[in-house]
């Protein structure tokens, strides 16, 4: 009897994660979809979902009238840019607040998450003036910086939650062998919570990829990525789907393939420290 309840469970929580999944993989879906449809079948009432004319005409008009290879370079230099910059500050702040605590630490940690509760467009003003009249605005230093710094507080969250995992008394026995702060935090800190680390990274890539508010305010050509590849088949003479969504799948490909290959590692990464 407790067995077949347990199966039925097991059959009932499987079903639901399946439709959730599935429901949200259907935009994605009706993307990649639309991209292959003519204009016409594209806009059509009733959506026409399988049974339409597949054609490769749209990634032909996108590749034609876009640079897409300079909007994708611009993507991986500022994903990989601010992630990197941003784990050589947030590793040493989180080993900071998991070892070396003081009584503001906790503050300090809800201080730095309460500033991802202030709207972008509250500061956009000042950061695009201080941009301009320093000659930085559209370039990628500049918006690396800026998206380093959106998601360093959920770096530094994350990274601290690993570290707190971490047994103390190895950091310990690593000092009393004469290890330096560089060497426990290079040597011992760093391979231990690996898998918290990378699953991080990860997280701030996609976070990076997808940004669109600062990408599209503070970039015009130079620095522009593929958010504003993407935003640039909107225009004045309206909206063409079916070319949109050929620029969009093209745009989401690439973190699509990393997300998939790396599901492992960020599903391992992010459950790291739950079971012990």
């Amino acid at each position: 009897m407790a067995r077949a309840v347990s199966t039925r469970r097991k059959v009932t929580l499987t079903a639901v994660a399946w439709t959730i999944g599935l429901l949200i993989f259907f935009p994605i879906l009706w993307t990649i979809l639309t991209s292959f449809k003519p204009e016409a079948q594209a806009i059509a009432d009733p959506p026409i979902f399988f049974s339409f004319d597949w054609t490769l005409e749209n990634y032909a008009v996108v590749q034609e009238r876009s640079d897409y290879m300079r909007y994708l370079w611009n993507s991986v230099f500022l994903s990989i840019g601010s992630t990197v910059l941003g784990l050589m500050i947030a590793v040493p702040a989180a080993w900071s607040m998991a070892f070396v605590p003081t009584k503001r630490t906790k503050d300090v940690l809800l201080w730095m998450l309460s500033t991802k509760m202030l709207p972008a467009v509250g500061v956009l003003y000042p950061i695009r003036l201080i941009l301009i009249e320093t000659g930085l605005l559209d370039t990628r230093g500049a918006l690396i910086f800026i998206l380093m710094m959106i998601n360093l507080p959920i770096i530094i969250w994350m990274l601290y939650t690993y570290f707190k995992e971490i047994p103390r008394e190895i950091l310990e026995a690593a000092r009393m062998d004469g290890a330096s702060l560089r060497s426990e935090i290079l040597y011992v800190l760093t391979p231990m919570a690996l898998p918290g680390i990378a699953s991080t990274a990860l997280l701030n890539v996609i976070l990076a990829w997808n940004e669109a508010f600062w990408t599209l305010t503070l970039t015009t050509v130079d620095a522009a990525p593929l958010t504003a590849f993407i935003a640039s088949y909107s225009s004045p003479e309206g909206l063409f789907y079916a070319k949109l969504s050929a620029a969009s799948t093209m745009a989401i490909a690439p973190i699509l393939i990393l997300g998939w290959f790396s599901q492992k590692q960020l599903v391992r990464g992010l459950t790291f420290g739950a079971v012990k």
